[in-house]
């Protein structure tokens, strides 16, 4: 199962960089994947055969002088998982179309449609409640003076323990941009971003501890100043049948030249459209996962 939630990272420094165009010092960079997008899904597990639909939305406000910054991230997802298998893995298919709006330090909110991204997942059951994934994709080019415009390719690597009602995952995702500036000069770097998730499902409920870090790589530009962050919080989840629902609160308590720590919240809705065995799905299960054995 891959990461639903696909999206942007560094949404407020997109910002910065729109609003700091023609300025004499360097803009500052908005990479590809939103830190924190995968939180609270076992990502190494396989998804059940079928199409899913799932949206993730996400608000937050990072405090810095001389105003505060505040972001809206919305991911819609299509999910489909194939009956096919390459080399002993699921083969599944994403595509996201994410929807953001932004204000730095008091400005007007400025809103757009972030990079599509298209990619695919290979996904192993390795027996014992533990399975392991391989996803990659692209988000592709697009024609904005708002968020991130170069294309870029995604690769990620994950792990999930899903026995006795646990999901215990660690996803480590990868960010390579092909064009190192926008056209208006601010530098892409690539980026190495770790989204984990401890959480225990109690009948319907789920709840759980969360966090995730991230980090710009070596851009060779002594100039520039790499951006980071770690965060922590707590997550809770509820089935309410067909639909599933997730909620998760963070909050920085390290970061690096983003001017401030941020406080997010997320709301994640997981919405199963078509399943080819519905008894691959275990009852009142909080996620949208395969069937464990007993």
């Amino acid at each position: 199962m891959t990461g639903f939630g696909l999206g942007l990272r560094g949404i407020a420094s997109a910002a910065l960089a729109v609003y700091s165009m023609g300025a004499a010092a360097p803009a500052y960079a908005a990479s590809a994947a939103q830190p924190g997008q995968t939180i609270g899904l076992p990502v190494g597990a396989q998804l059940p055969v079928g199409l899913y639909f799932v949206n993730l939305s996400s608000f937050g406000t990072r405090s810095a002088r001389p105003g505060d910054t505040a972001t809206n991230v919305n991911l819609p997802t299509f999910a489909w998982a194939t009956p096919w298998d390459i080399a002993g893995g699921r083969l599944q298919f994403f595509v996201t179309q994410p929807v953001v709006a932004a204000t730095l330090q008091g400005a007007p909110y400025q809103s757009g449609i972030g990079q599509p991204l298209l990619a695919a997942q290979l996904a192993w059951d390795l027996g014992h409640d533990v399975g392991v994934s391989y996803f990659f994709g692209g988000y592709l080019p697009i024609e904005t003076r708002f968020l991130t415009q170069s294309a870029s390719l995604t690769h990620r690597f994950a792990i999930s323990y899903t026995g006795q009602d646990w999901n215990l995952t660690a996803n480590l995702l990868h960010g390579i941009f092909l064009e190192t500036r926008s056209p208006f000069g601010a530098l892409y770097p690539d980026y190495l971003n770790l989204d984990l998730t401890a959480a225990k499902r109690f009948g319907k409920w789920q709840v759980g501890a969360v966090a995730f870090g991230s980090s710009d790589l070596p851009t060779g530009v002594s100039s520039y100043r790499p951006q980071g962050q770690i965060a922590v919080g707590g997550l809770v989840g509820y089935n309410f049948g067909p639909v599933n629902l997730q909620a998760y609160l963070t909050r920085d308590v390290a970061q690096r030249n983003y001017r401030g720590r941020e406080t997010r919240g997320w709301l994640r809705v997981i919405v199963p459209l078509y399943q080819q065995d519905p008894n691959e799905v275990e009852p009142n299960r909080t996620l949208v996962t395969r069937r464990q054995a007993e």
